[in-house]
């Protein structure tokens, strides 16, 4: 069953007080054509959702499901080789089946991540990315991401920005996720992470942005553990680990890829809660 896309994004409490992710403080702007450019998009929602994706195939993109659970239609935003938006419409969304709408992604008992089905392949200077292994404590792994690069200024977002983190272990709540932080800083201290915009962007292996290698996505972040001022942003980013879910990516993609560009017919008039079109589960 397939409805149209809506989600709404979760906060979080965090290690110290955590959010969905938002853009990358502590990094810089990417302008490498060959690097995070060729494979990271925005997703957008026509009620002001914004987040980012990993592309894995022309026509899909996996990101972080609670992105989507404020309702409204679903585009993406991808960057020619000079750094110029195109936009395309989403026309089918699933989301993995354990997801939980309604909580937030700390408290998620499920799988924070979802496939995009676009109603045309992206432009041939994209190019996809292929699923890495696992990520293990104490790897170098690079993020990117849309999101704010100043935790309090709404203006800093929609600027492609890329920084290194360390994987510092697993970390558990209601589901177990990968825990990045800042090399120097360590999470106890403001520095690099994601920040609001960044949920769902591609975590790659390695230093460097022309890594093909997606290991994870962003799902939330927080702030660091000693600050005077409440953040969530700087400390900790939480990753959903991709090699974990490798089969249903896959089993997803070839179902989202057999599509057409359009949605049935008879999925396409009432959408059930907020969703736009989902396959069932």
């Amino acid at each position: 069953m397939i409805f149209r896309s809506s989600f709404a994004p979760a906060c979080f409490l965090a290690i110290a007080a955590a959010q969905p992710a938002l853009a990358v403080v502590g990094g810089v702007d990417s302008r490498d054509a060959l690097g995070a450019r060729a494979s990271t998009v925005r997703v957008e929602t026509s009620r002001g959702e914004l987040c980012t994706g990993a592309v894995i195939a022309p026509e899909i993109v996996l990101t972080a499901a609670h992105c989507l659970m404020g309702g409204g239609s679903i585009s993406v935003v991808s960057l020619d080789t000079r750094f110029r938006a195109r936009r395309q419409m989403v026309v089918a969304v699933l989301p993995h089946p354990s997801f939980v709408p309604g909580t937030t992604p700390r408290t998620q008992p499920g799988t924070d991540l979802a496939l995009l089905r676009l109603a045309q392949p992206l432009p041939r200077d994209i190019e996809p990315l292929t699923l890495g292994s696992g990520l293990w404590q104490g790897e170098t792994i690079t993020m990117a991401g849309y999101g704010l690069s100043a935790e309090n200024n709404k203006r800093t977002a929609r600027r492609l920005r890329e920084t290194q983190l360390v994987n510092a272990g697993n970390y558990t709540t209601q589901n177990t996720v990968k825990v990045a932080v800042d090399a120097e800083n360590r999470g106890e201290t403001p520095g690099a992470g994601a920040c609001r915009g960044d949920s769902g962007g591609p975590v790659l292996r390695g230093s460097g942005t022309r890594s093909r290698d997606l290991v994870g996505i962003v799902s939330w972040s927080s702030g660091p553990l000693k600050t005077q001022a409440r953040r969530i942003c700087g400390g900790f980013t939480a990753i959903t680990p991709v090699s974990d879910y490798r089969g249903w990516i896959a089993e997803g993609t070839a179902r989202l890829r057999a599509l057409g560009s359009e949605a049935p017919p008879e999925q396409a008039a009432e959408p059930r809660a907020a969703f736009s079109w989902w396959f069932s589960r």
